[in-house]
């Protein structure tokens, strides 16, 4: 048991390991914060969710939503969800592959190119800013580079079962 509500405020901390996922998270939401605010800054209405798909759909026209989250390594549920946000926005618009009727095909509408053109030296600046800070920070992205590769040797589910204790 610990002695003092103070020690709340380094939980995360001292937990080490154990609380990978949250700080994990809480970084997430920070960064997503900052970035809300530099848009804000800049008079933009925009989602942070929203970059990896306008950013591919800039590079290559058109996308389905497999190949969005293929290329953006998260769960179609997610990328069916920005779509949904971003037809909402007027970003984008879908139509029919033309070598297969049952596929759709996202792309990015007049608005949503005008918008990507207006972002780019802002997605250049955040861009900077990111490796900067990743130099700083001593090489985070190979350091997740590194933990990607280990869990998908092994799930955090089966290691924990390796140490789980008989009861």
């Amino acid at each position: 048991m610990v002695d003092s509500k103070a020690d709340l405020s380094n939980y995360t901390s001292r937990a080490g390991g154990a609380a990978l996922g949250a700080r994990l998270r809480r970084l997430s939401e920070r960064i997503d914060r900052e970035v809300a605010q530099f848009y804000a800054e800049l008079g933009v209405e925009f989602e942070q969710r929203w970059y990896g798909t306008l950013n591919l759909l800039d590079q290559f026209d058109s996308l389905t939503v497999g190949e969005l989250s293929e290329a953006l390594g998260i769960r179609h549920v997610s990328v069916s969800q920005t779509r949904d946000s971003l037809h909402r926005a007027g970003l984008v618009e879908t139509t029919v592959d033309p070598e297969d009727a049952r596929r759709r095909m996202l792309s990015l509408s007049r608005k949503g190119r005008a918008l990507v053109n207006r972002l780019k030296p802002a997605w250049a600046a955040l861009s900077a800013a990111a490796e900067a800070l990743d130099g700083e920070a001593g090489g985070v992205v190979k350091m997740l580079d590194r933990l990607e590769r280990a869990l998908e040797k092994r799930s955090v589910c089966d290691r924990a079962k390796l140490f789980k204790r008989a009861d």
